[in-house]
């Protein structure tokens, strides 16, 4: 609206023009934003469903009967905020509607008695880990660039058709969304390692890739809707900072799978239009060694079990059954807990707030090094 305003107003009056400036647009949406949420979610939890805790989590009873399911009040107040700043052209207003929707599965989630079972929440991820990548792309090949190498289209770029793009995308979008979902086990965690990420991304959307000077002396493809993508980056972060003021130890409310899952297609959203895919690893380095790893082990253990190896864990094993390398692989992988906050919390005793602490100088410090590494060595 902001945009519209702008064009239409500054013909009458001239400042009117800072309506269209990208750099009010992002500063108004992450305040405001901020703002709407931190003052507005305490009014609205009441209404929300109660966490019904998790035995098998380390200090899961904590969370027991606090408000859960937040996401759908951040992003509702959210929502007329990027009504303010978001330009109405592009496939940003479409790709808001799919961060809606597993905004909305979420919730479900989160309000049902009984949890969905992970078959149905993984499906129902990749269908909208689909979908957004159509919105993305618009049926249209994309221009993409690699890390280390340089593409034989200008400034490095290689176009991708359509099926290979939703292809990677898709993949992309359905770690990002369930390694956000597995981060989230400790106040504040997932909420903190996201706005880093969502931080780093929006600023390099619109400094770098968003701006023609700088992406061609980084030998970057341009893409003209970065510094758009950058105001939905930012006006989203300042949403769930607001939110974190409530959610600091001891929290007062829970943003459920409704928040974790919008954050982690969020992500995966900001990877894409970057125009890079292991763009995640630089940005969530944390997110991933404390989610998505865990999904690895498990995929890994499933293998094993279907090609007919015991994976029991070693302590719950009967007898001298651990000759043989496939039991020393099962050793290895029941040795690390996953998520691996929690394994930090049990076998290395850290507390909660040095977790939190610990991964975000971690990925604080990772994020430009890596970025370093895949841009200027290439």
């Amino acid at each position: 609206m902001f945009p519209l305003l702008a064009e239409k107003i500054t013909v009458y009056y001239g400042p009117f023009r800072l309506l269209g400036s990208t750099l009010v647009l992002l500063g108004f949406g992450s305040a405001v934003a901020a703002f709407v949420v931190w003052l507005g979610l305490p009014h609205l939890w009441h209404l929300l469903p109660r966490d019904r805790g998790k035995k098998w989590v380390k200090q899961g009873e904590e969370s027991q009967g606090k408000p859960t399911g937040a996401g759908i009040v951040i992003v509702c107040l959210l929502l007329p905020v990027l009504l303010c700043v978001l330009p109405f052209s592009g496939p940003q207003w479409q790709v808001v509607g799919c961060l809606f929707l597993v905004m909305l599965t979420g919730y479900v989630d989160d309000a049902s008695e009984e949890p969905w079972g992970e078959v149905r929440k993984g499906l129902l991820d990749l269908g909208l880990a689909i979908m957004t990548s159509f919105a993305l792309c618009q049926g249209r090949p994309v221009t993409m660039w690699w890390p280390l190498l340089k593409g034989p289209l200008e400034n490095g770029g290689v176009l991708m058709p359509v099926w290979a793009f939703v292809a990677i995308s898709s993949v992309v979008l359905w770690v990002s969304i369930n390694a956000t979902n597995c981060s989230d086990g400790i106040d504040g965690l997932a909420g903190s390692l996201t706005l880093l990420s969502l931080v780093n991304l929006g600023g390099f959307l619109y400094v770098a890739v968003g701006h023609v000077t700088v992406a061609e002396y980084l030998i970057l493809p341009h893409n003209p809707d970065g510094a758009r993508w950058a105001v939905l980056i930012a006006a989203s972060s300042g949403a769930f900072a607001g939110y974190l003021w409530h959610n600091a130890k001891p929290s007062a409310v829970l943003m459920g799978d409704a928040g974790s899952r919008f954050l982690g297609l969020l992500i995966g959203v900001a990877v894409m239009a970057a125009g890079n895919p292991f763009l995640i690893v630089v940005v969530a380095p944390m997110i991933l060694v404390n989610g998505a790893s865990g999904l690895g082990k498990l995929l890994v253990l499933r293998f094993m079990r279907k090609m007919g190896f015991d994976t029991t864990p070693p302590d719950r094993r009967e007898g001298n059954g651990d000759a043989g390398p496939q039991h020393v692989v099962v050793r290895l992988l029941h040795s690390v807990r996953f998520p691996f906050h929690d394994h930090c919390r049990r076998n290395l005793h850290w507390s909660d707030p040095q977790v939190l602490v610990r991964f975000m100088l971690l990925q604080t410090f990772l994020t430009p090094l890596l970025l370093v590494l895949m841009v200027k060595v290439r």
